[in-house]
């Protein structure tokens, strides 16, 4: 699809004006974009999506980029071309929501009323949460995953690694894909195992939960792998605190007894998140709770306090684990509900709390965890129950399949 006049509104930074739309929706990734092509396809007109990047990053394929499985074009592409036929594109940054005004105010100052607003703007990474961390990013041996220059970066640091100690970090509390952390550490376990290297290697893998994962069945498959490349696992362990100058982390409990420090070569970390900072400031945040979520029916996915409020993805304060792969459902259910409410229907569809991750376990294994908000495994192929195991046929699926599926289908309101 190609920019144009009629597919795309754009915002100077000098406009003042007030316009109104039917259906408002507060960022053009993954959730944004999903929700604007199933209400255009069932009907629905004049929606329009607020996004400021002028790049759209296909998030799941930053481990394969940072495990060396995967080139980092392969992740990005211009917001223009993927943009749903018939969906107009804000090109701008919402600075704040007031529902009670059934206003959005955008960083340019223009003002934008709506029917319907759906706020998806995604997660915050709260990278000076953890002192130092910063810091480390910015060094020549720090990287993640969780980033795209970071990933590049993590790339060539975790290739090029032939001795010393290497740290990985998974942050406690709310996080997309919390256990995307491991995926690069696998992948380059796996290949400093061909390479002769690895025995060489410290490797240290840092989760704040009591296992490794949480689902009995999953644990047993990420165990094995993780004694077969020799890994230390510290679960219940948090990274506290990074002095970048000399190379150390220090790590232990969040109430910071019985910590540790541990000199490192590089170190992987993912950093705790939280909803963006504009968001929490609004009255759309469930009160009370950590993180400033957008407070919804984690079922109906509509907000408890105001009815023409709706959120999925990442900023929602839903029960389930937050994930690319539990959007595919969120979707569906939120474009039904919001399309029955501007019919003057009540919302019928409810989402299961379905959610997914992909353990990359080796350069051509993937141990594909499905399951919902109570952490029971929620296969999408019931009668198949070893669809959890270490597979092949999962590899070809997250790393070939998913991602042509993602820019053709998912992203038009399709899948």
């Amino acid at each position: 699809m190609t920019d144009s006049p009629q597919d795309h509104a754009w915002v100077t930074k000098t406009s003042t004006a007030i316009e109104h739309h039917r259906v408002v929706i507060i960022g053009g990734g993954n959730a944004g974009l999903s929700v604007a092509g199933r209400l255009r396809r069932s009907g629905v007109d004049d929606v329009v999506v607020v996004e400021p990047r002028d790049h759209h990053l296909y998030q799941p394929m930053f481990s394969h980029i940072a495990g060396g499985t995967a080139r980092a074009g392969m992740a990005v592409r211009p917001q223009a071309s993927v943009m749903p036929r018939g969906v107009r594109w804000i090109r701008d940054r919402v600075v704040d929501v007031v529902p009670e005004a059934s206003t959005v105010t955008l960083a340019s100052g223009r003002r934008i009323t709506f029917d319907q607003v759906v706020v998806c703007p995604g997660i915050q990474r709260d990278w000076d949460r953890v002192p130092g961390l910063t810091e480390a990013m910015d060094s020549p041996v720090g990287a993640s995953n969780y980033e795209f220059d970071l990933a590049r970066k993590a790339s060539r640091l975790l290739r090029d690694v032939r001795q010393g100690t290497v740290v990985f970090t998974q942050p406690a509390g709310p996080a997309t894909c919390a256990g995307a952390a491991q995926k690069p550490m696998y992948l380059a376990c796996d290949y400093w195992r061909a390479t002769g290297v690895l025995k060489h290697i410290r490797v240290v893998m840092l989760v704040p939960d009591k296992t490794v994962f949480g689902i009995p069945a999953i644990d047993r498959e990420l165990e094995r792998k993780i004694a077969q490349y020799g890994i230390e696992l510290r679960c219940e362990t948090e990274l506290l605190e990074v002095d970048a100058e000399n190379l150390t982390v220090t790590i232990g409990r969040a109430a910071g007894v019985e910590t540790e420090s541990i000199v490192y070569d590089v170190l992987h970390a993912v950093p705790p998140q939280s909803a963006p900072d504009w968001l929490k400031a609004t009255s759309l945040s469930a009160p009370g709770t950590p993180g400033g979520f957008v407070d919804v029916d984690p079922r109906t996915l509509r907000h408890l306090r105001y009815p023409n409020v709706w959120s999925l993805g990442d900023a929602a304060a839903t029960t389930n684990s937050k994930s690319g792969g539990a959007l595919r459902e969120q979707s569906l259910v939120l474009s039904k509900n919001l399309a029955a409410a501007i019919n003057g229907d009540a919302p019928s569809e409810t989402y299961s709390g379905y959610s997914v991750c992909p353990f990359t376990v080796s350069r051509s294994t993937v141990v594909f965890a499905e399951f919902d908000d109570e952490y029971s495994q929620k296969p999408t192929v019931p009668f198949w129950k070893g669809l959890a195991r270490e597979r092949r046929l999962t590899w070809v699926l997250d790393r070939h399949i998913l991602p042509w599926v993602y820019w053709h289908l998912i992203l038009k309101g399709r899948a």
